[in-house]
């Protein structure tokens, strides 16, 4: 259940960055940083959860990974950001880190 939580976790902190983006369109700021609140306290108590159980540098890590993965996705399919294949490599490699750190345990 804990990597359930953890997870989660990982998917609500795509949210925050996304909020923040949102508050630098004209007419969105409150509602962006609004946005951009709630993910992060979500996020950060699903990850206080699954820490209970997944040691902290695991958790930590799948937690960004995943957050860090998603955003660049989230950035490319929804706000434009440049890609190119380094890019994706880079992701790639986010990813794999990701999947050792949790076959690993």
């Amino acid at each position: 259940m804990a990597w359930m939580y953890l997870v989660f976790a990982g998917l609500l902190e795509i949210g925050w960055p996304v909020g923040l983006k949102m508050a630098q369109a004209p007419g969105t700021r409150l509602l962006g940083v609004a946005v951009a609140l709630a993910f992060m306290a979500a996020s950060g108590t699903l990850l206080f959860i699954a820490q209970r159980q997944i040691p902290l540098g695991t958790a930590y890590a799948v937690w960004t990974g995943i957050g860090a993965a998603g955003t660049f996705l989230v950035g490319v399919l929804v706000f434009g950001d440049p890609t190119s294949l380094t890019r994706y490599l880079g992701v790639a490699l986010i990813v794999a880190g990701v999947a050792a750190l949790k076959f690993g345990h």
